[in-house]
């Protein structure tokens, strides 16, 4: 069905299982001193059990997200859609041990703030990743946990994409994807963003938590990801989301992790972890019920899935801002990004775009709005405190990460289509992607009349 390249990827697959089987061979090689000394005096032993629990909170978030996705797909397809969520856990963090964290936070390769991404060589294979303090980077923490918990923002970022364009990617495919986009697109972004000499961050633009890094990043990759993989077979047939209690659960457990993803951030137990946390909360409550109010406005009835989208757009929202700004600032910030990711939503629904699970209107948009509000909003440095200057630096922000990832994202998907196609053959899609990519079925039990229940034509 794929001749050549299938049959090269084939051709090679026992060289390449060998290949990453002496990647782990090396790794299994490293002496136990290379994590240092476990005395540091720096170290706060509050800070390091909120980070830890801070770093749990957000790994639960990507089994939240497998949750939030696989209900709103078809029957045939759940399994397939939790499972490209659930895998970027395994990917991501070899991915991230062997040169991802370096990019993302190494020596930044450039001249004093403008570092564009870090020395590959500076951790490699996790190498003087210690027990011990960075004075830049993790001051009161060791640097071993500052990666980690930065790894778990690296596993949630392309878990994200994956909404776009569920239910008709080939799950090999998408592997290669994701490994690329951590190292050529997540990397760099974090190192301009997060890094002391990151080239954004010095020229002032401020994400606490990973609107620009994260979710603006998912967002345009999904919109490149959507068109580049064109719309599913049946895509305007009306279809009834596989579980709607599903949806609520993984919103449930998203936004439970959210305050490690958020106040985590921090990275220090103190009267900023708890600003982020309460921001965080106000901004998801906001915009979950301005999403279900202004859906009645619109003559739609209040749905689950509505309120559970609403929320998430909020949380998306605050990310950036969610240790610069006011209680009445994150829930005026939930609201508004609530009311323009649902005009988008509605938007996206009458194109001819086929962004599966509106990752772009929700993450995309929300991130956008979130991203500007916080240079309104932001104490000290934002608009309403007289200072333009953050609010440009924003805009431009925006148009330099929106071209990067987007046009990065295209061609990234090129090169992983001309190595493994991308899309399942019609045939594949059809049956779903659960038994045709993993020879495995969701089955729903029950007394529940599944066939005579009403049709939907989106999750909203």
């Amino acid at each position: 069905m794929y001749p050549k390249k299938e049959t090269l990827i084939r051709r090679y697959k026992w060289h390449l299982f060998a290949g990453a089987m002496a990647l782990v061979a090396v790794m299994g090689a490293m002496r136990f001193d290379d994590f240092g000394t476990m005395n540091d005096p720096n170290i706060s032993g509050q800070d390091v059990a909120w980070m830890l629990t801070a770093t749990a909170l957000v790994l639960f978030m990507t089994p939240g997200l497998s949750f939030f996705y696989g209900g709103m797909v078809r029957s045939k397809n759940v399994i397939s859609t939790m499972l490209q969520s659930f895998i970027a856990i395994g990917v991501v963090s070899m991915v991230w041990v062997v040169v991802g964290f370096s990019l993302a936070f190494g020596k930044s390769l450039g001249g004093e703030g403008t570092g564009l991404i870090g020395n590959p060589f500076t951790y490699f294979m996790f190498r003087h990743v210690g027990l011990g303090t960075d004075p830049l980077l993790a001051p009161t923490i060791p640097l071993a946990l500052f990666a980690l918990f930065q790894l778990k923002f690296a596993i949630i970022t392309p878990a994200l994409i994956t909404g776009s364009f569920a239910e008709r990617v080939k799950f090999s495919g998408y592997l290669l994807f994701m490994v690329l986009f951590t190292i050529f697109i997540y990397a760099p972004l974090a190192h301009w963003t997060w890094h002391p000499n990151g080239i954004l961050r010095n020229l002032g633009v401020l994400d606490f938590a990973g609107g620009t890094v994260v979710h603006m990043s998912a967002g345009f990759s999904a919109l490149a990801g959507a068109i580049f993989l064109g719309r599913r077979t049946e895509a305007k047939k009306p279809y009834r989301p596989a579980n709607i209690p599903f949806i609520l659960l993984g919103t449930g457990m998203l936004w439970f992790g959210w305050f490690g993803f958020n106040a985590g951030s921090s990275l220090e137990a103190s009267s900023m972890a708890v600003v982020a946390f309460m921001n965080t909360n106000m901004a998801g409550a906001a915009a979950m019920l301005t999403w279900i109010f202004f859906d009645r406005l619109r003559g739609r009835k209040v749905s689950a899935i509505g309120a559970a989208v609403g929320a998430v757009v909020g949380l998306v929202a605050i990310t950036p801002a969610a240790g610069y700004v006011s209680v009445g600032s994150s829930i005026f910030i939930g609201t508004a990004a609530a009311i323009v990711s649902n005009i988008a939503v509605h938007w996206k629904d009458k194109s001819s775009l086929d962004d599966a699970l509106d990752v772009f209107p929700a993450h995309g948009v929300g991130g956008i709005v979130g991203m500007l509000l916080t240079a309104v909003f932001a104490r000290n440095v934002g608009l309403l405190y007289g200072n333009v200057h953050t609010l440009l630096m924003h805009l431009l922000a925006l148009v330099i990460v929106g071209i990067y990832t987007f046009g990065g994202s295209l061609l990234l998907y090129w090169i992983s289509n001309k190595l493994i196609p991308l899309r399942v053959s019609p045939r594949s899609e059809i049956l779903g992607l659960d038994l045709s990519q993993h020879d495995e079925q969701y089955t729903v039990t029950g007394d529940i009349d599944m066939e005579n229940m009403p049709l939907v034509n989106s999750h909203n």
